[in-house]
């Protein structure tokens, strides 16, 4: 009864977003960096903090610091959409966000030696998520791919509140409804894609602290390889990796390639979940084993990637 009540909220917040986003002119722009050619409401990913809350407060409040630190980021990233704000302030507050999930996850009791680590994937983690953040359902459909990896773990070894899983599930139906089309209503914004990797890398840690099965590695790999390699490649050409630019992958399928926006996101998720299968077949395996299923995943997604930038240019 929960997930129909979540949806029915969700739709609502969504239709009253989209009514006052158009009012107040919270609107994107294409310029030439876009994947869009005409404007398009910003902050639709709104929808995904709304889905957290709803599961808030039906789980009587739980994960209280994980909460706080996705309403910081959500608060922070709106912020950024509608005013631009400084990069270092923005840091800042990822930052923050990121020693509330730990505080969360109680690595503070036990790995407390490890945290500036554990910080700085986090706050990357962050980053990278929101650069691959371009193309009409790319964001959707690849965090359901995510969460489909994460739900069917929880199934297996329960770790972390199935609700809290299926409610963003939900949020991401609701949020596609609009976004997953030719000519999107809205774009998930810095609100979408920061809520929804906020909410990815604390269920990441959840499950990694508790079992610290390194294969869990590879439930980001696609996301992670093209923009890992493609920050790279601009760092090894002197460019500033902060400034937006048109390098990633998936933007060399959309442009040059001539493929459609969600063609090349349905490849992602779908690229995204055929590794899943292979990371429920290696959890309960060997360390070694493991280790190899990791480096194999890894580079033969590394040498597709480097092969599709070479043919694309």
């Amino acid at each position: 009864m929960i997930y129909f009540i979540s949806f029915v909220i969700l739709s609502l917040l969504a239709v009253g977003y989209l009514k006052l986003a158009d009012h107040f002119n919270i609107i994107d722009k294409p310029n030439l960096r876009s994947s869009h050619t005409i404007p398009t409401i910003r902050g639709g990913g709104i929808v995904f903090y709304f889905g957290l809350l709803v599961f808030f407060i039906y789980s009587r409040f739980d994960y209280p610091y994980f909460f706080g630190a996705v309403s910081l980021i959500a608060v922070v990233s709106f912020m950024d959409d509608l005013n631009p704000l400084g990069r270092r302030l923005r840091l800042i507050f990822h930052f923050i966000a990121g020693i509330g999930l730990l505080w969360q996850l109680q690595v503070f009791t036990h790995d407390w030696w490890l945290v500036p680590l554990y910080l700085v994937f986090i706050v990357g983690f962050f980053n990278l998520f929101n650069f691959m953040d371009g193309i009409n359902g790319l964001t959707g459909l690849y965090s359901l791919s995510v969460l489909s990896g994460f739900l069917w773990l929880n199934a297996i070894n329960p770790v972390i509140h199935n609700d809290l899983i299926f409610i963003s599930m939900i949020a991401i139906v609701v949020f596609g409804f609009f976004n997953f089309r030719k000519k999107a209503r809205w774009f998930a914004g810095d609100i979408g894609s920061m809520t929804m990797a906020t909410i990815l890398i604390f269920l990441f840690g959840a499950f990694f602290f508790r079992y610290e099965d390194p294969v869990l590695i590879l439930l980001f790999v696609v996301y992670g390889v093209d923009g890992g390699l493609t920050i790279l490649l601009r760092a090894l050409r002197l460019e500033n990796i902060t400034d937006a630019h048109r390098h990633h992958l998936y933007q060399k399928f959309v442009d040059v390639g001539k493929w459609s926006h969600l063609h090349v996101s349905l490849m992602y998720a779908t690229v995204q979940v055929l590794v899943n299968v292979l990371v429920i077949q290696l959890i309960d395996q060997s360390l070694p084993m493991q280790w190899l299923g990791v480096m194999g995943v890894v580079g033969v997604l590394s040498v597709t990637y480097f092969s599709l930038i070479r043919y694309f240019k």
